[in-house]
């Protein structure tokens, strides 16, 4: 039966590639850290101030947000950054429970904002539109945009499209202090129990949390781990327990020179197996399938968890919450298991503009967004106004009340606008300076060791067809797996058969061509 998904996609291609064609034819909570030596070596170079005769120019953008309600058209902030650039911005603010569901929904329509967040760069629909023309190809201007072009090398090289250009630009992100284990160091202490550095220590820890009502309220509902799946992968769950039981970063591994899917490895096997004892023992939610971001949120900033899966500087506001009624709370951000941390790719996600878009508007939304990548732009999305959202001690800002008020944060505009800093995912504003230092200090040890993942961008025609059913139904066993509705038998069966796939073997074949093609620079 064919994919019902990829045919409304391929039909919104053939709609949208059409309305481009006529239209062708009509027309001729962080800013720099204490410690950013991205800042101090090379700075961000601010657009300047000038008196605008032009009307101000109207941009539609569409991006997430994680604030507990978005920003609206009369924020201080998006006026003021109106102001600075002299804009009309109509943005679409879209929350992260539902993300995936508005592209869909966006580019189904055929109308596309100028700037739209792909919080995916290479889902299919993109490709598609990439390789149809649909998207602007932005390679030979970047370089007229200095803070753009001052991204690391990565956020570029892995954002590329199976032609080698860019089209979109990268929201950027550090390579180092992603999404991996934080476990509460406080629950550690209580228990005389040392830091997890292995899964089986991990496991012993968390059984632990469950057995002895850490939250102290006297009922049996404290949790090891919160963390939720997305349709079609582990989620938060796949960052510590395939990745760490595989020994690689993401879906692939590089064994003898070739990519080997992690699906037909034995450490996909170990995880699930960890994962069903962890279910079984109630280490982790019963209804942990149909759990969303908010959900895991909710879980560890209310104390009845011992761990989740989020990004270094991530693990400080859950603690922050929790101080308020526990001064000892304390989530600790892991080096690592069984000696593996992941190493990102240097952005999440990127944002694109539709060929829809004439020239010369494009080149003013690529120096907006460059006026965003620079010190000042940077500033004003993430923290505001000096002594009116926040006020700064030690090199930590700390927001006030009105930056609460105003949605003042990384999490509204700062989804929009940023700059690269290296130890960006060690800061988080109002946190203590001593939680600052150690984060920096994890983030460094994690340099020394961290995997980057072998397959960031490669392409498969094949994965691009059928990829997408292929891993829900992956997915579905995984879960039935882990919950004890299928037993671990049928996972080894399920991966005997998988290994004939023709369509498995079809997307190994690409993507190891495509992988041929990178390493050898043709």
């Amino acid at each position: 039966m064919k994919n019902k998904r990829l045919v409304s996609v391929l039909t919104v291609v053939v709609l949208l590639f059409s309305a481009l064609l006529a239209a062708c034819s009509d027309s001729t909570t962080s800013s720099q850290s204490p410690k950013s030596d991205a800042s101090k070596s090379s700075g961000g170079t601010d657009q300047p101030k000038t008196d605008n005769t032009e009307p101000p120019l109207n941009i539609s953008i569409m991006t997430l947000f994680y604030t507990t309600e978005p920003p609206g058209k009369d924020n201080v902030i998006v006026k003021e950054v109106e102001k600075r650039t002299n804009t009309k911005l109509n943005i679409t603010w879209v929350s992260p429970n539902n993300y995936r569901d508005k592209v869909d929904v966006t580019l189904a329509s055929g109308d596309i904002p100028d700037l739209m967040l792909t919080d995916d760069p290479f889902y299919p629909q993109v490709r598609i539109l990439a390789s149809q023309g649909a998207l602007w190809d932005l390679t030979p201007y970047i370089k007229d945009y200095p803070n753009l072009a001052r991204f690391p090398a990565e956020s570029w090289n892995n954002t590329k499209m199976q032609d080698g250009k860019n089209y979109g630009i990268p929201r950027v992100r550090p390579v180092e202090g992603g999404g991996f284990l934080n476990i509460r160091k406080d629950w550690l202490d209580k228990l005389n129990l040392k830091v997890p550095q292995t899964m089986d220590e991990l496991y012993a820890a968390l059984k632990a949390f469950v057995a002895n009502d850490m939250n102290g309220n006297g009922k049996k509902d404290t949790l090891g781990y919160a963390g939720y799946v997305a349709p079609d992968s582990m989620g938060a769950f796949g960052t510590w327990t395939e990745n760490v039981f595989n020994q690689t970063n993401g879906a692939w591994k590089l064994q003898d020179n070739k990519l080997v899917n992690v699906n037909l490895l034995p450490g996909t096997r170990e995880s699930l197996v960890w994962l069903s004892n962890a279910y079984k023992d109630k280490i982790i939610p019963e209804d942990f399938a149909v759990l969303k971001y908010d959900d895991m949120l909710n879980l560890t900033k209310s104390g009845r968890t011992g761990s989740f899966t989020e990004t270094v500087n991530t693990a400080w506001p859950s603690t922050m919450e929790l101080r308020k009624t526990n001064p000892n709370a304390d989530f600790l951000p892991l080096v690592s298991l069984n000696g593996f941390v992941n190493r990102d790719s240097g952005y999440f996600g990127m944002f694109i503009i539709p060929k829809t878009v004439p020239e010369k508007k494009m080149k003013q939304l690529l120096k907006f967004m460059d006026y965003g990548a620079s010190d000042e732009g940077h500033d004003l999305a993430w923290y505001g106004f000096k002594d009116v959202h926040y006020t700064e001690k030690d090199g930590i800002k700390f927001l006030t009340d009105q930056a609460r008020k105003d949605i003042v944060a990384q999490q509204a505009f700062g989804q929009i606008f940023g700059k690269y800093d290296k130890y960006q995912r060690a800061y988080e504003s109002g946190m203590p300076k001593d939680v600052y230092d150690r984060n920096v200090k994890i983030i460094d040890e994690r340099t020394k060791i961290s995997q980057a993942s072998p397959a960031v961008g490669l392409y498969s025609q094949t994965m691009l067809e059928k990829g997408m059913e292929l891993n829900k139904k992956i997915q579905d066993l995984k879960v039935k797996v882990i919950m004890g509705k299928q037993p671990i038998s049928a996972w080894d069966d399920y991966v005997n058969k998988l290994k004939t796939d023709p369509d498995m073997i079809k997307i190994t074949n690409e993507i190891n061509d495509s992988y041929q093609k990178r390493v050898s620079g043709k």
